[in-house]
């Protein structure tokens, strides 16, 4: 195909397999056909005021109505739903006990060694009261940041849930996080209350939770945090400093079942949720609760196609912008039941996840990309051991997904007959922002088909103009959205520059603009194209990485892909790859060449791998992304900087460097 040398980003990779939705799923689908979802476009695109205040108001309950839909006098610093009155703990339980649905299934958990507990949602209050006053017993007050360091048990969703009820906001660390980088979030929040447990179980080991919480103490969170809460979740021995710590169950044990839910402005804080950084500072992200409530609730509505018998299970840690809006809030809002799973699939157990969906009967499974890459390098005989009849909706999550894993996902864990909602969106987002409706949408491999309604998307060069039809270049959204992030934590400034004067915009309001390059095909649909910092640029031509990796995967011996560039005095970046080979298939210099010319094949001679380096496995955070800063660190043959304490498996370097 022609290339161009112009300042967009090079569409090198072509997908043109569609799979409409069936009837079968249509006739029964909540948006049953794209007439019906055209229709809720056009009301958005039409009044998006009269549109949102619509669904605020027969979609939450108020304890008294805001004045204003969006407040736009100080953009980009947002105002929704302003002078509104609520709480999001109040709308994702009470409301529903008063509905008549107290006595159904809000959460079914289970603990990686096997032991499990549902909850009923008048269960699952009485627990968030009882937690909600023992805050409060604490000292702890409306607005005092609280955070949370937990493994994936009910205590960490109930724990979230008490503090929006009280009004404390909350600063979720995932569990996998270092010391160091517990105490850069907890000094950063100014967080007085930690929340933790003694440990956690993963990969069959515990994690020892607590005492990394005493070492972020020690090492410069002393000054911040008053009070650890800790829940004894592991019974492993740990020291307990008087006077700071406290016991869950012990502070639990004389606690009323009852607790007010505090009356919220919409525009109070719910909570801060860090993205990492790969280098400088995490930015400490702020959501608010009335728009953010709306935004989780209606998208998993929408592309859930939720219904009351479904058992939902996404296998998200609550400690990612996922497991807020989609185990806890979205679920909950709207009267769901959603599954908490400690465990993952593991050597001890690799079929983890098929075991679950065939015990509980799970109806709607959401997981990520880089879960289904290691799927299928496991192989089909695992997942086919199981009945997994029950499933009806997949989806995936955190990344792109490439076109042969999305086929696969489709055949082998659907069966051929659950839709699958690819859903692109992000921690700053606060929920889903381009997906199929799984019941109107017809998909395509590879694609996050359209955006909701609601939102408005262009796709522009790095000058801000709007580039040509499946021609790659910078994602752009140009109107707000209620679920959208207010700021930054201590630092408006950056969040102006960051998001909103990034691409210019001629005579126009400025534009969010979310990190990510991508085009926008014939049809509308939207592929993503990775993130603009994974752009190679090869004798002038910009190519996304993401598409060259789609390339690789899809070659059968070709596990899982991750590309990046090297300085090259010619070519100014050549292509380095590095990969995972599926089981059973061997390293060898044929097999390199015949790599390289697959991807010559798929995409053309431009994007031919300079070198590929072959391991048993790619550095990857414990949510699962690729970390391409440390490829590409080891690409130049240089020393790995920056913070690297989210990294799954360290050994995975040492095995990288031998090879490059």
């Amino acid at each position: 195909m022609e290339l161009d040398k112009t300042n967009s980003i090079n569409n090198i990779l072509e997908e043109n397999r569609i799979f409409p939705p069936s009837q079968e799923f249509s006739s029964q689908a909540n948006i049953s056909s794209n007439d019906d979802l055209i229709s809720i476009k056009e009301k958005a695109k039409r009044d998006p005021n009269v549109f949102w205040d619509s669904l605020a108001k027969s979609e939450l309950e108020w304890f008294e109505s805001y004045k204003t839909v969006l407040d736009k006098t100080n953009r980009p610093f947002f105002k929704w739903f302003k002078e509104g009155k609520i709480n999001i703990s109040y709308n994702c339980l009470d409301r529903h006990i008063k509905n008549g649905i107290g006595d159904k299934t809000a959460l079914i958990w289970e603990g990686e060694p096997g032991d499990c507990k549902k909850f009923s949602y008048k269960e699952l209050l009485v627990e968030v009261c009882r937690t909600a006053n023992a805050l409060k017993s604490l000292g702890v007050k409306k607005g005092d940041l609280i955070c949370i360091y937990m493994p994936m048990i009910p205590e960490a969703m109930i724990a979230m849930l008490a503090c929006a009820r009280v009004g404390a906001p909350h600063s979720v660390v995932f569990g996998g996080f270092s010391s160091e980088s517990l105490k850069d979030r907890l000094v950063d929040g100014n967080a007085k209350f930690v929340i933790t447990a003694d440990g956690g179980y993963r990969k069959d080991k515990i994690i020892e939770l607590k005492k990394a919480v005493d070492a972020a103490i020690e090492s410069g969170a002393h000054e911040v945090v008053e009070k650890v809460i800790v829940v004894k979740r592991t019974q492993k021995e740990i020291p307990m400093k008087g006077g700071r710590d406290v016991w869950w169950h012990e502070l639990l044990s004389d606690q009323d079942d009852w607790c007010e839910a505090e009356v919220m402005n919409s525009e109070d804080r719910l909570f801060i949720l860090y993205t990492s950084g790969s280098t400088g500072k995490p930015k400490g992200v702020v959501h608010t609760t009335a728009g953010y409530n709306l935004w989780s609730h209606i998208t998993f509505k929408w592309v859930f196609d939720i219904k009351d018998d479904d058992i939902y299970w996404c296998t998200a840690d609550v400690g990612w912008i996922t497991g807020h809006s989609y185990i806890v809030y979205g679920p909950l809002s709207n009267g769901a039941t959603t599954l908490m799973y400690e465990g993952v699939p593991r050597p001890s157990n690799l079929g983890a996840f098929w075991e679950i969906v065939q015990k509980y009967k799970v109806s709607i499974f959401y997981t990520a990309p880089t879960a289904i890459r290691a799927f299928m390098k496991f192989g089909r005989e695992i997942p086919d051991k199981y009945n997994l009849s029950s499933l009806r909706l997949l989806g995936t999550v955190g990344e792109p997904i490439n076109p042969e894993a999305w086929v696969w996902y489709r055949n082998v864990i659907g069966k051929d007959k659950c839709p699958i909602v690819d859903t692109w969106w992000q921690t700053e987002t606060g929920g889903i922002m381009v997906s199929p409706i799984p019941g109107a949408v017809s998909t395509k491999p590879g694609s996050a088909t359209l955006p909701l309604p609601g939102i408005e998307i262009e796709i522009v060069s790095r000058d801000g103009n709007k580039v040509k039809q499946n021609e790659g270049g910078y994602l752009i959204i140009k109107k707000p959205w209620p679920g959208m992030m207010r700021t930054i934590h201590g630092n408006p400034e950056r969040y102006v520059k960051n998001y909103w004067e990034y691409i210019p915009q001629k005579d126009q309001e400025n534009v969010y603009f979310a990190g990510d390059g991508a085009r926008i095909d014939d049809d509308g649909y939207l592929w993503i194209m990775g993130r603009v910092d994974d752009v190679v640029s090869v004798s002038g031509h910009r190519l996304g990485t993401m598409e060259i990796e789609s390339a690789l995967v899809s070659h059968k011996s070709v596990a899982e892909a991750a590309v990046v560039g090297k300085k090259d005095d010619v070519k100014g970046e050549a292509i380095v790859a590095f990969i995972s080979l599926e089981k059973d298939c061997k390293t060898s210099q044929d097999l390199i060449v015949e790599l390289k010319n697959h991807v010559v094949k798929e995409i053309g001679i431009i994007a031919r791998p300079e070198k590929i380096i072959i391991s048993e496995a790619l550095p990857k955070t414990r949510s699962g992304k690729i970390m391409r800063r440390i490829l590409r660190s080891l690409a130049a043959g240089e020393e790995i900087s920056g913070d690297i304490s989210t990294l799954e498996d360290s050994s995975v370097l040492e095995t990288l460097k031998e090879n490059s």
